[in-house]
């Protein structure tokens, strides 16, 4: 059981590693190639909701029918729709302490507000993300297949891809903002040190208590697909005009590869 966690561990130090390789951007270049974050921000959604269905809601119903007690179809739906609604609640709430923040200090640290804001919300946006990466490497169990090993390594390889834009979307906003490349850089990479702490604690708490297990991975899916729908699909179609079909593209490209994996191998 402490091998899942470790798994865990080491999954999200990728993912959060991956952030740290977009925050980079900001010392290299003063803004990536919009045609390439498109591309990938849409092949990192396709895998995150392939990934959703093939490694955290299936499984859930299996385990869920295997538990007996509640019936597996309100079992996995209460999972997702609190894993939809926490992120929800998490975007709310950043929007909330934005606008007190604004009220009290009006715009005379107008400046720093965003930057606050802007670390903020993409660190609590992270917290779901190592928590999926954690509840599919604490359900692997004992005697668990290869085929949900390497299930539970494409969602973190899913996440892990699109935490290279979000670290470049922390710490080049930062740069234009006035911060220094080596402020902005460890701001943009600091977004993702949730992600490890979240990654074991999902993985800690599904293999110490197994009943919510069928509920964690709905969980997991549930926040998963809020983000993949809500954040990356509009942000990798906004330059659907000029290139109409590429991020589409990129996004059936991630759901058939997340899909040939779950399939060919389980």
């Amino acid at each position: 059981m402490t091998q899942l966690i470790l798994l865990a561990l080491l999954a999200t130090l990728g993912t959060w590693f991956v952030t740290a390789l977009g925050a980079a951007t900001v010392v290299f270049f003063k803004s990536p190639a919009p045609k390439a974050l498109n591309l990938m921000l849409g092949f990192a959604s396709g895998v995150m909701i392939a990934a959703s269905f093939w490694s955290l809601l299936q499984p859930a119903i299996e385990r869920a029918e295997a538990a007996g007690g509640l019936p597996a179809w309100l079992v996995v739906t209460l999972g997702f729709l609190l894993g939809a609604v926490f992120m929800w609640a998490s975007d709310k709430a950043v929007t909330f302490a934005r606008r007190r923040m604004d009220a009290a200090q009006g715009q005379q640290n107008d400046r720093l507000n965003r930057i606050i804001m802007l670390v903020l919300s993409i660190t609590l946006h992270n917290i779901p993300e190592g928590l999926a990466v954690g509840v599919a490497f604490g359900a692997l169990g004992s005697g668990s297949s290869p085929e949900a090993l390497m299930g539970a390594f494409t969602i973190a390889l899913g996440i892990g891809l699109q935490n290279f834009p979000e670290g470049a979307a922390v710490s080049l906003p930062l740069r234009r903002e006035g911060c220094s490349r080596r402020k902005s850089f460890f701001l943009g990479q600091a977004s993702g040190m949730v992600e490890p702490i979240a990654g074991v604690i999902g993985a800690a708490l599904v293999v110490h208590v197994q009943v919510i297990l069928p509920y964690a991975l709905a969980f997991a899916a549930g926040a998963m697909i809020l983000v993949a729908v809500h954040e990356l699909i509009p942000e990798c179609q906004r330059n659907q005009t000029a290139q109409p079909y590429f991020a589409t593209m990129g996004i059936v490209s991630g759901f058939a590869a997340m899909m040939l994996l779950d399939v060919m191998l389980g």
